[in-house]
């Protein structure tokens, strides 16, 4: 294990545990030598990280203390380059920008010792499956699931039959060869889930979603394995 690695794990080992933790203990769970340990202590100490303890007794961090924004592990940059990089590949335009934008952010933010991690982490997803091109501009799904607002859609479904639909969104689900709008449909007067691909046009309605986000998700969770998939 890297020594930034190391620092990091100490604070987090602290942090959950919320008791004196002893060196020993650390070194264990380190699989490092205890002096190594103390070298570490030592060195968050004189980075004002508030550890308090003497060796042999315990070390304790303050309760309120929290690591600064992005200073992440390895492990967890490497899997935010990871889902970033799935997410510009599949996912609709706005957040497929969104995603580049987020590594080139971090890229910037973090410090300069760990940002080979991302450059060169080869961490990459693979499909070999193209997906559908949406109908529409995906983001205002995503808009009406936050402000909680009912849409309606021009719809074909698989037979090419065309409907009009007003429907509750729930989430969306971001498949490999496709994207589907979980929703309540209030024709069907059921759970459904439209594929964005099939959707020709998209609007947001004035009109308020009646049930709570969590009421519906769990609704949706419940009836999932009868729901029609997709419409």
């Amino acid at each position: 294990m890297r020594r930034t690695e190391r620092l990091f794990q100490i604070i987090q080992t602290l942090r959950s545990l919320r008791r004196p933790v002893t060196g020993g203990e650390l070194a264990a769970e380190l699989e490092v030598s205890l002096r190594t340990v103390y070298r570490d202590i030592a060195e968050l100490v004189a980075q004002r990280v508030p550890i308090r303890g003497e060796a042999g007794i315990g070390y304790v961090i303050d309760s309120d203390f929290d690591m600064p924004p992005l200073m992440l592990t390895p492990d967890e940059l490497e899997a935010a380059v990871l889902g970033a990089s799935w997410v510009g590949q599949r996912g609709d335009a706005a957040l497929a920008r969104g995603a580049l934008d987020l590594i080139a952010k971090l890229t910037a933010a973090i410090p300069s010792n760990l940002r080979p991690i991302l450059l060169d982490s080869n961490l990459s997803p693979l499909t070999f499956a193209a997906i559908q091109s949406d109908g529409f501009d995906v983001s205002i799904v995503r808009q009406a699931i936050r402000l909680r607002r009912k849409l309606s859609i021009a719809y074909r479904d698989a037979d090419q039959s065309a409907t009009t639909r007003r429907i509750w969104p729930v989430a969306i689900a971001y498949l490999d060869q496709a994207r589907l709008i979980v929703a309540w449909c209030e024709m069907r007067e059921e759970f459904r889930h439209f594929r964005t691909d099939r959707v020709s046009s998209c609007s947001m309605d004035g009109d308020a979603i009646p049930v709570s986000a969590q009421r519906l998700h769990s609704q949706w969770a419940t009836q999932r394995e009868t729901c029609t998939y997709p419409d």
